[in-house]
């Protein structure tokens, strides 16, 4: 147990989730024990969070935001403001954001020596939408170079095209995955040289039919000859009404079929909960893990009591039969 891990330990109080059966379909028998998030500070306020470690051995963080939020930190607690991947505006994205400057939950990585965000562009409620591709050298704010659309979905299409994410295999391919709502999560393999689309495929892999179908923010993690679905069930985006939480499953393939812990396809509904509302942490979802020196780490958002978004950071502890615990 690391110095930092004690200390995360130390500041947050463990507290019982009284989980309702009606919102997320369990009985009070199955309510779990929660930890609240490890201690961050500075720069805590994000929404969609998601961090790359840098070479230097450093922290860089990417969120919902005008022209996309940065943050850097250099021990994963304290944080400070980086400026935005895009001050100038981002013409290209004004289709699907109505003219707003706010891009939707960046996901980012570092490969080849330089870094690659993937984004979203759309409006609240609309699957009129599109996932954007852009590059850094440094990673820093006004570097960022806009490779282009890698996809777009519209109000026919029947999924949308927002929360990616990309998933590189042991064996080199890239995939993305994305979506939300409708008919739930998505992925496509994408061009390692391009970043883009490799052909046309479309697979499915994950639905939920309850709770107006909500289930987003898809994060495929690799672990011990397993792929790990994180993913966000419910509703976001509500402040401390929020019913967002984090729930996981698993397949020997990262295109599935994913299974969670109970045996329940992600396409019939299934996702087990790792973490959900407790103590004054409301809504804690769009879930995204990297590894770290002290073990693989979970980043996600929740909400205070006062309905500001703030930044999650947790370890993540692994069973004997390789399923995720948040501690």
């Amino acid at each position: 147990m690391t110095s930092r891990f004690r200390k995360w330990l130390l500041a947050g109080v463990t507290g019982v989730v009284a989980v309702s059966a009606s919102v997320y379909g369990l009985t009070t028998a199955n309510a779990a024990t929660y930890p609240n998030p490890g201690a961050v500070t500075g720069s805590t306020g994000a929404h969609d969070p998601t961090i790359v470690k840098t070479p230097a051995g450093g922290y860089l963080l990417a969120a919902t935001g005008d022209g996309i939020t940065l943050k850097t930190s250099s021990d994963r607690t304290k944080f400070t403001d980086a400026g935005k991947a895009f001050p100038n505006g981002t013409a290209w994205a004004d289709a699907y954001t109505g003219g707003s400057a706010t891009l939707w939950a960046p996901d980012i990585s570092y490969h080849n020596g330089k870094y690659l965000m993937y984004y979203a562009a759309s409006t609240f409620g609309s699957s009129k939408s599109a996932i954007f591709l852009a590059g850094s050298t440094t990673g820093a704010a006004g570097t960022w170079t806009n490779y282009g659309k890698i996809l777009e979905s519209t109000a026919t299409s029947g999924w949308n095209a927002i929360d990616p994410n990309l998933t590189v295999t042991p064996a080199g391919e890239w995939y993305l995955s994305f979506g939300s709502f409708w008919t739930g999560l998505k992925m496509v393999k994408l061009n390692p040289s391009t970043g883009k689309r490799a052909d046309t495929t479309l697979v499915n892999l994950a639905e939920r039919f309850v709770n107006s179908k909500s289930v987003e923010a898809p994060y495929v993690y690799h672990r011990g000859g397993y792929y790990y679905l994180f993913m966000a069930f419910d509703l976001c985006c509500k402040g401390a009404s929020s019913t967002y939480r984090t729930t996981v499953a698993r397949s020997a393939s990262v295109t599935g079929p994913y299974k969670d812990r109970a045996g329940t396809l992600t396409t019939a509904g299934g996702g087990t909960e790792i973490l959900a509302s407790h103590d004054t942490i409301y809504g804690p979802g769009h879930p995204s893990v990297f590894a770290d020196g002290d073990g693989d780490v979970l980043v996600y958002h929740y909400y205070t009591a006062a309905g500001d978004a703030k930044l999650g950071i947790n370890r993540l502890t692994w069973s004997a039969t390789g399923w995720p615990t948040v501690s």
